[in-house]
C-alpha cells in the first residue's frame, strides 16, 4: 500500500468500514499537522443545536453546530470564510479560516457582516498525538482528499463524505456508492 502524505488543509476521509462511531464516514478538515500532533474538525456531523444556545452571551444566530470530534467537547471552535475581517484567523485551506478574535466575531455577527452561510461552529475537535495520525495512515484508516470550501459551506453535511470520495475519481467513485450498512448490499 502506498503511504499517503498528510498536510494542513486536506480532508481525511474515514475508510468505509471504520467501526468507531465518532468517525464512521467522517470527513475531517485537517487544520494542523506537525511533529507535535494533529487537529481537525469533522465537517459532516451536525448536531441539533445552535451556537447561541451553547454560548452565553452570544447574538441570536441561526447557525448549526457540528460535532468536531471527541476531544475537549466542552470547547467551541469555528471555521469561516471571513479571514479578512476576523483578526487572528488562520488560513487552513483556500477560502477557509480557523478561529480568530471571539469578541470581534460576535460584533461582526451583530452587525450582520457575518451570516450563517459564512461560518461553521464545532463542539470539540479531532486530535492525534505525535505520530498517531501517521500510524493510522499506515494501517489505512484514512483516505486523503483535497479540500474545497464548498464542502464546508455549501454541501449538504450528510453528503460530504460521498462527494469528496467521488471527486477523488477512480476506485473512490465506487467506494462513495457503497451503502453504510453492508448487509444492504
Amino acid at each position: 500500500m502506498v503511504q499517503q502524505q498528510v498536510k494542513n488543509g486536506q480532508i481525511l476521509l474515514a475508510e468505509p468500514f471504520m467501526a468507531d462511531p465518532h468517525f464512521r464516514r467522517a470527513a475531517i478538515l485537517l487544520c494542523e499537522h506537525g511533529e507535535e500532533g494533529s487537529v481537525g474538525f469533522i465537517m459532516n456531523k451536525p448536531l441539533d443545536m445552535r451556537v447561541d444556545e451553547l454560548v452565553d452571551p452570544f447574538p441570536e444566530f441561526d447557525s448549526t453546530v457540528f460535532f468536531g470530534g471527541p476531544v475537549q467537547t466542552d470547547s467551541i471552535h469555528y471555521l469561516h470564510t471571513k479571514g479578512d475581517l476576523i483578526e487572528g484567523s488562520r488560513k487552513v485551506a483556500n477560502g477557509v479560516y480557523w478561529g480568530g478574535e471571539f469578541e470581534q466575531l460576535k460584533a461582526l455577527i451583530n452587525s450582520e457582516l457575518i451570516q450563517p452561510r459564512d461560518i461553521r461552529f464545532f463542539v470539540g475537535y479531532s486530535g492525534w498525538s505525535e505520530r498517531q495520525l501517521d500510524g493510522e495512515m499506515e494501517i489505512g484508516s484514512w483516505i486523503v482528499a483535497d479540500m474545497y470550501a464548498n464542502y464546508l459551506f455549501k454541501s449538504t453535511p450528510g453528503k460530504v463524505w460521498q462527494e469528496a470520495m467521488r471527486n477523488k475519481g477512480d476506485v473512490y467513485t465506487v467506494i462513495a456508492q457503497m451503502p453504510e450498512v453492508t448487509i444492504w448490499n
